[in-house]
């Protein structure tokens, strides 16, 4: 069962007014609004939201829906661009893996990983004794799924109301944000080193190929701090 208490405590750390969730639920206006331009239901935009919960893997299965893409394409499309999610997760489980704990909790609760839930579970979890924190999980991936599914349908209704420039800038208030609160944990150099290098590299790859840069660019930023930090700790 789910402790309750540490449930509710996870989902009020969602509600603060600095809190990831706030800019995730500005963005799934701009996806509500974007679907229904592209000739969603409002029942297919929420269960668009409900399956895939995540920005990028949102915007890129509608972009190749309106390009008329086949199913196995948007699927590997959306499986390739929500990869980041592995690596955030093997970092974030291991926080909270217990032997009280049962095991469905961690095989369901995996859905949860976003960049929104992440970053608020990475901020408070070591506030929380271990034992309890999947309980807390699970109450912060409750609150910004909700949020996200609930600006889904904002955004769907009040989609006339919104022109081109507000939908764009609705929905990069996230990886804004995500920016920001990276830059604000640059107190290590492995850290400081990956952003300062994957700003540098991802607009250098452009060049290269600007559909790849994104992903070339973080890739070999973050391997290089990876790097450099393992030599610098031995």
């Amino acid at each position: 069962m789910v402790n309750y208490k540490y449930f509710l405590k996870g989902i009020l750390s969602s509600k603060k007014f600095d809190s990831p969730a706030i800019a995730l639920g500005a963005s799934f206006v701009a996806i509500g609004a974007l679907l229904k331009n592209l000739g969603f239901t409002i029942q297919e935009s929420i269960f668009s939201t409900f399956l895939t919960y995540a920005l990028p893997g949102s915007l890129v299965m509608a972009e190749s829906i309106f390009i008329g893409a086949s199913l196995i394409n948007i699927f590997v499309a959306v499986w390739l661009v929500n990869a980041r999610l592995y690596p955030m997760t093997v970092a974030l489980m291991p926080l909270l893996m217990h032997k009280k704990q049962s095991r469905w909790k961690y095989y369901l609760s995996c859905h949860f990983i976003a960049v929104s839930s992440w970053l608020i579970m990475k901020d408070n979890y070591k506030n929380i004794e271990k034992e309890n924190r999947i309980d807390f999980w699970i109450g912060i991936g409750t609150a910004t799924w909700s949020v996200a599914i609930f600006s889904t349908v904002i955004g769907y209704l009040a989609s006339d109301f919104l022109n081109k420039d507000i939908l764009i800038g609705l929905a990069i208030v996230n990886p804004i944000y995500f920016i920001c609160m990276m830059i604000g944990a640059m107190k290590s150099i492995e850290i400081s080193l990956s952003v300062i290098l994957g700003s540098i590299l991802g607009p250098a790859f452009y060049f290269l190929s600007p559909e790849w840069c994104i992903l070339f660019g973080g890739f070999l930023a973050g391997t290089v701090a990876f790097l450099f930090g393992e030599k610098s700790g031995k």
